[in-house]
């Protein structure tokens, strides 16, 4: 356990079966985990896969408030995929459901296993579009800042917008929390100007 609660970011992917299914679940099973409330989520991205040929991914940020430690989180995130049916084959393939630990409060973490910020979140939009509709200045990998990334750069406009923001379950929102009014997101400065357009 950390000292205090903390605010994390997770990223969410799914490009197999019911993906938006698959999403809206995993949400779901970090809800119902003792000592963490789900307190905002992102609206929901199709994009394209990095790696093999493969299906396209839905993607999404879940926000969450949690005094776990990051390798517990993590851990947390990787049952959730086990327990949803991912297998750990082919890097980069396709898989049911991923987890990633983008952020945790403002903790910085090279360890085996574990690299918070995630280690590659700044070259891909598929997190930082979705992830800045709920935090407007985030961490970035070595020390970069969100005016150091050019977001057509690394394929914003290949970011398409699905689905509205995923559902959070009724009493989700636990005591550790201090939840704003509904699913409400702060927008990042970097967000489509063009409104619902992505």
């Amino acid at each position: 356990m950390t000292a205090r609660p903390v605010r994390v970011y997770l990223g969410l992917g799914s490009n197999l079966g019911d993906r938006l299914g698959h999403l809206t679940e995993a949400v779901a099973r970090l809800a119902r985990t003792p000592g963490l409330a789900v307190t905002r989520t992102s609206r929901v991205y199709e994009t394209a896969p990095v790696g093999p040929p493969q299906p396209d991914y839905l993607n999404a940020v879940v926000e969450v408030i949690t005094a776990l430690d990051p390798k517990s989180v993590l851990e947390l995130a990787r049952r959730i995929e086990d327990e949803m049916g991912r297998e750990r084959g082919e890097r980069w393939g396709p898989r049911v459901i991923d987890i990633d630990v983008l952020l945790h409060g403002s903790a910085r973490i090279d360890e085996p296993g574990l690299t918070v910020p995630h280690p590659r979140m700044h070259e891909r939009a598929f997190v930082l579009v979705p992830l800045l509709e709920l935090e407007a200045d985030p961490v970035l990998p070595g020390g970069r800042s969100l005016g150091d990334v050019r977001l057509e750069a690394i394929g914003r406009s290949d970011v398409r917008l699905f689905a509205p923001a995923l559902p959070i379950p009724p009493g989700a929102t636990g005591s550790n929390a201090r939840p704003r009014a509904g699913n409400d997101r702060r927008v990042g400065r970097a967000r489509d100007t063009e409104g619902d357009r992505s």
